[in-house]
């Protein structure tokens, strides 16, 4: 039997039009950008793993930091160029599990949690846990259009970043000049706080968030410059100190986060029975 084909219904004369070709759309430089610094900070948690198997911890934990960076970098770009994308989110979550849930908890398995095997396995494994559990919230929260606009003010849970950053405060102190031992007997304490910090990222413990933060007041600027000079030469001098500094300060914050977001549930309540209150029963 002859096969069928579709030329032989067209009229004697006329030709099969050409295949139409598949055309891409072209992609903008301002959406490619921000994705480029969120594939760096990729690579820099990946290397950061790389350096703990070889033994480099002090450099490992200047690709953490790095990778924090850019991190805090890749949205703020995003936004200024008007390059959002959904796939950005999507990219820029799974960097951050990868950078800030599984990259700091190998390196500190890797320096002293192993001293005591599965018990430090298991803090590692709760680490990077929480860390995608706080992604996961935090990806279903910006859809949510009834959140109050202050809101924005807060993260609910410690962010990623600035978990992985204070996990390794036990490290930050052993590279110190403060030289803070490591080894079995010490290990028991760094898996205590290492869970702890999970804790705070699964939370819903509010934290301060720093993306407001844009404008300073004219007559601050002068402070602020001087500030932010001091800090990075102490940070080039002196870096594994001023981290642990860091790190206790923010986690000196988190109390007055607490009060500061209570204050604004309070103020909503309040308004929400005053507009009760003037309806007609």
């Amino acid at each position: 039997m002859d096969q069928y084909s579709p030329r032989d219904a067209l009229p004697d004369g006329v030709e099969q039009p050409a295949p139409r070709r598949r055309r891409f759309r072209a992609v903008p430089v301002r959406v490619i950008l921000p994705n480029l610094v969120t594939l760096l900070a990729l690579c820099m948690g990946l290397t950061a793993i790389r350096f703990a198997i070889e033994g480099r911890f002090q450099t490992a934990v200047y690709a953490i930091v790095a990778a924090a960076i850019l991190d805090g970098l890749d949205g703020r770009i995003a936004r200024a160029l008007k390059g959002t994308s959904r796939f950005g989110a999507e990219l820029d979550s799974l960097a951050d599990f990868v950078d800030f849930g599984v990259a700091p908890a190998l390196i500190l398995y890797m320096w002293n949690l192993h001293e005591i095997k599965s018990l430090g396995w298991f803090a590692a494994l709760v680490f990077a846990t929480a860390a995608a559990l706080r992604l996961a919230r935090f990806n279903t929260m910006i859809d949510d259009p009834d959140r109050p606009a202050w809101t924005a003010n807060f993260f609910v849970g410690m962010p990623a970043p600035a978990g992985a950053c204070l996990a390794l405060l036990p490290l930050y102190l052993n590279l110190s000049e403060l030289n803070v031992p490591a080894g079995k007997a010490y290990a028991p304490w760094h898996i205590a706080f290492l869970l702890f910090i999970a804790f705070l990222m699964a939370s819903r413990i509010p934290h301060f968030s720093g993306k407001k933060v844009g404008r300073v007041p004219r007559e601050y600027v002068v402070f602020v410059l001087f500030g932010v000079a001091a800090v990075l030469l102490l940070l080039a001098t002196y870096p594994m100190e001023m981290l642990a500094v860091l790190c206790i300060l923010y986690l000196a914050l988190i109390p007055l986060s607490v009060r500061s977001h209570n204050r604004f549930v309070a103020q909503d309540e309040a308004a929400a029975k005053a507009t009760e209150a003037a309806l007609p029963s």
